[in-house]
């Protein structure tokens, strides 16, 4: 059985499926060169084949750890509240996920637009969750707009 949109797929399932948010002109040049600086591994996780090619995101691993640039708010996000801070960035993690160690994660930049959303399966925890926010802080540092910290 293959999944589909920012879902992990099974083996042999084909390429990952990545949402394409619709972007103003200046988030999808924003988004666009954050992927192009998005590494090889992640986490530890070779870089999977996705689709489209166009799309604002990557996808590592198997099961996949999903990276989708231009994300929308969470629907319980508190810009003040909730997050993890790694290396001075701020990820929102809904509570219900953090508070679930058998539970999947969906880390989201708090505070910065566009925003930087990350699919973590179950399988990653906690060590590849960590290590995901630690190896893209740079990146959302240098590419994301910080409108308020997230702390």
């Amino acid at each position: 059985m293959c999944a589909a949109l920012v879902v992990p797929l099974l083996a042999g399932c084909g390429p990952v499926e990545l949402d394409t948010p619709d972007l103003d002109a200046a988030d999808a040049a924003t988004c666009a060169a954050l992927v192009a600086d998005l590494p090889a591994t992640l986490a530890g996780e070779e870089r999977a084949e996705s689709e489209p090619a166009d799309a604002p995101g990557a996808a590592y691993g198997d099961p996949a750890i999903v990276v989708s640039c231009g994300a929308p708010k969470p629907e319980d996000f508190r810009e003040t509240g909730d997050c993890i801070l790694v290396n001075d960035v701020g990820w929102f993690v809904p509570p219900e996920q953090d508070q679930d160690n058998e539970s999947d994660l969906a880390l989201t930049t708090g505070g910065y637009e566009p925003r930087l959303r990350v699919d973590v399966p179950v399988d990653y925890r906690p060590e590849g969750s960590a290590a995901v926010m630690a190896e893209l802080a740079p990146l959302v540092a240098d590419h994301l707009t910080l409108v308020e910290q997230c702390v």
